[in-house]
């Protein structure tokens, strides 16, 4: 059995796609899986199960989300070593560069070829943006919201389903993978 975590994109955010975290944890459970945790009402599910394949994972969880709740979601599956990789491969992490402002794109799968200067002529003052496979990583020391380096910007870009979390979210998800029987 393997940990994994469920990043689903645009649940609870402005009131749109609704999802109760309880519903959300028993969806997962009827689908199979096990020792489901989520954190926080944005769709961030950590839980085991035996198969190995991450792309059926998030088809099987995609179609789960669309039965039970009626809407489509994108939802990018990673296991608990692939997202250990992403966190200590982050080159913006660097001692320097304040953790309050790191935040990781996660991509559904690599970008095929995308034109990186045009990318980062879209950073404002001393942003910083770094692709590297299914993760880019964003420094914006001005916040989040004030950025022009968006998730939908990103997608449009790269040609690919991705979804945003903080750099707090993503390590306390991967800390979460260590947790079972919850």
């Amino acid at each position: 059995m393997n940990r994994y975590i469920a990043i689903l994109r645009g649940i609870n955010v402005s009131g749109a796609k609704p999802v109760k975290m309880e519903a959300l944890r028993k969806s997962f459970q009827n689908i199979g899986f096990t020792d489901v945790t989520t954190y926080i009402q944005s769709g961030n599910v950590v839980f085991t199960a035996s198969e190995t394949e991450t792309t059926k994972l998030a088809a099987q969880i995609a179609a789960a989300i669309k039965t039970d709740f009626g809407f489509e979601v994108a939802v990018i599956v990673l296991s608990a070593s692939e997202l250990r990789t992403i966190i200590e491969n982050n080159p913006l992490n660097n001692g320097t560069n304040d953790t309050a402002f790191l935040h990781v794109t996660f991509l559904a799968e690599n970008p095929a070829a995308f034109n990186l200067s045009e990318i980062e002529a879209r950073k404002q003052g001393d942003e910083a943006i770094v692709i590297d496979g299914k993760a880019v990583y964003l420094y914006c020391p001005h916040g989040y919201g004030k950025t022009k380096l968006t998730n939908t910007f990103l997608e449009s870009k790269l040609k690919v389903a991705a979804t945003t979390r903080n750099w707090k979210t993503t390590c306390e998800l991967l800390r979460m993978t260590a947790e079972t029987g919850q």
